[in-house]
């Protein structure tokens, strides 16, 4: 596999984790970071700090919608749901994130 495929293999398995995290609005954030250590916000994190990188001119605002699939605002309006007293604490247990 040269550069070029490894790349463009690496940007289709991206699209496919934004486009799943997409389809399961009922997976919340906080659930993802106590298990796997990473949400959604940290995603979008990480691809604002690629274009940072590329010098490509991105607000964090339009990071989060390039994960969420909508503005921030409007997908916790839709989904997001008060985390349980169990999922706070294991979230106040875990590991530091991004």
């Amino acid at each position: 596999m040269n550069d070029q495929q490894r790349l463009e293999l690496e940007a289709a398995a991206f699209r496919r984790l934004v486009s799943h995290l997409r389809e399961r609005t009922d997976v919340q954030n906080i659930d993802l970071m106590n298990l796997a250590g990473f949400c959604r916000n940290c995603l979008s994190k990480w691809y604002k700090a690629a274009a940072d990188e590329q010098g490509i001119p991105l607000e964090q605002d339009e990071a989060r919608e390039a994960v969420y699939g909508m503005p921030y605002g409007e997908w916790k309006r839709l989904y997001q749901t008060e985390a349980s007293p169990a999922q706070a604490a294991a979230f106040a247990q875990g590991k530091p994130h991004d």
